[in-house]
């Protein structure tokens, strides 16, 4: 199946990592604050799903509740309407769903989505949290793309919603930092399954830019997006490789 191609807006657009959240400012990440405030300020959106227990995609980045909210214990757990009602640390809202936040943007800014890995060792154990995303998008009229770690998660999303464009998250695979088995980690470094998957972009870690299969896949005309940058000194060494940035913690500059 041919690739779809990214809209401009995914290069011209620096992309808010799990939208342009602040904590001391009253916008915790992936909230519709952090989100709104994007839009305002005409940046991208990256935001992150994870799976509700009722089969609902939820704006989440984490697997567990812990880190972000006084609630404890897996996402999964839990039905999408108990996750509406747990706020979120640092804030006066709740945990969005993906519905939701696509009402908010309604096409204003470009908005990529990364289905987390639910199978945990980047397996082919996937598909309600992809179905859930692929609902939830369907109709949707703004430029839009999806991407994951796990390439069998984009290999869904091909089948479920082929006219969404997709990429593959990637990254040095360092074994130390992956609770998965080397030969995965090597695997996976290598990003094989770019083809098959009919992706037509990646997100790659910015200290990994180097990676000469980054190279290759660029000759090869793949749009290479970085993460995360915090820094315009970051931005300057990453945008010698990249085509544009997922950054958090300063304002990157728009290309007009």
């Amino acid at each position: 199946m041919t690739a779809k191609l990214l809209p401009r807006s995914f290069v011209t657009q620096p992309l808010a990592h799990r939208a342009l959240h602040d904590i001391e400012n009253g916008r915790p990440e992936n909230s519709r604050a952090a989100i709104q405030a994007a839009i305002d300020a005409g940046y991208g959106i990256e935001i992150d799903v994870q799976l509700s227990a009722d089969g609902v995609a939820m704006v989440f980045h984490d697997y567990q509740l812990d880190r972000l909210t006084e609630a404890k214990g897996p996402v999964r757990l839990l039905s999408a309407a108990a996750l509406k009602a747990i706020p979120l640390r640092g804030g006066d809202e709740t945990i969005p769903d993906l519905g939701e936040v696509l009402a908010l943007v309604a096409g204003q800014v470009p908005l990529l989505v990364e289905v987390k890995d639910q199978d945990g060792a980047m397996g082919t154990n996937v598909g309600a949290l992809e179905r859930a995303t692929a609902q939830a998008l369907q109709g949707y009229q703004g430029d839009v793309a999806v991407m994951s770690f796990n390439p069998h998660s984009v290999a869904m999303m091909q089948q479920l919603c082929p006219d969404v464009p997709r990429g593959i998250t990637t990254c040095s695979y360092r074994p130390m930092d992956w609770p998965l088995p080397t030969a995965t980690c090597d695997a996976l470094r290598e990003i094989p399954d770019y083809s098959r998957v009919g992706a037509c972009f990646i997100s790659h870690e910015a200290d990994d830019l180097d990676n000469p299969r980054v190279g290759e896949l660029k000759q090869e005309g793949a749009v290479i997006c970085s993460w995360t940058i915090r820094s315009t000194e970051e931005e300057a060494a990453a945008r010698r490789v990249a085509d544009n940035i997922t950054f958090e913690g300063y304002l990157a500059a728009i290309d007009a």
